[in-house]
């Protein structure tokens, strides 16, 4: 199954696995200490985010750790941003019709 970026981040789990990653690397144990479900639960939820290119694992020994990849999130903020600058222009556009109407009204 093809997963993207957006499928990742839907999720509140995926999230916080994210959240923990974003100044250091953790192994799947550490990062399975956070929550209060399964080992195999993280997993599923780390391979997800794999799929979906926003962590890495790298084997060092026995203890495989998780980087984080951020890269893939400009996806996500290319996204956002399409909605915000419409909503910017929106808001702008009623603020100066209020201002005008108020104007008006005086």
């Amino acid at each position: 199954m093809r997963r993207d970026v957006f499928q990742a981040i839907a999720d509140p789990t995926r999230r916080e696995i994210i959240g923990l990653l974003v100044n250091q690397q953790l192994n799947l144990n550490s990062i399975a200490d956070n929550f209060d479900i399964s080992r195999p639960a993280v997993s599923k939820h780390i391979k997800i985010l794999t799929q979906c290119g926003l962590i890495t694992i790298k084997q060092d020994g026995r203890d495989r750790y998780c980087k984080a990849n951020f890269v893939k999130l400009n996806e996500v903020a290319s996204w956002v941003d399409q909605y915000r600058k419409f909503w910017n222009q929106k808001l702008d556009a009623l603020g100066d019709f209020l201002d005008k109407e108020t104007k008006d009204n005086q």
